[in-house]
């Protein structure tokens, strides 16, 4: 899922000027927890973006139980695209 922040933005924004919904935070923080994961795998002992990484997960969480409350359709899409759970 190597996408610009652009490219994130447009893919889930809900209208033109949208950018900073609960879909488009949610697609970010998938990019950032990506990034990171990749990062680690080369350096194993980086404790500080460890604390990062847990805090982005934790957040994208969050953000998720928010939205299968608020917006289930929107929740169920998301899911599906960035291939989250099953």
């Amino acid at each position: 899922m190597k996408q610009k922040k652009k490219d994130i933005i447009k893919s889930f924004a809900i209208n033109k000027n949208d950018v900073g919904s609960a879909e488009i935070q949610i697609g970010l923080l998938s990019s950032k927890i990506e990034k990171l994961s990749t990062h680690f795998k080369k350096f194993k002992k980086d404790k500080h973006s460890t604390i990062g990484l847990s805090k982005s997960v934790n957040k994208r969480k969050k953000l998720l139980s928010y939205l299968k409350k608020s917006k289930p359709k929107s929740y169920e899409k998301i899911i599906k695209e960035l291939g989250l759970r099953k």
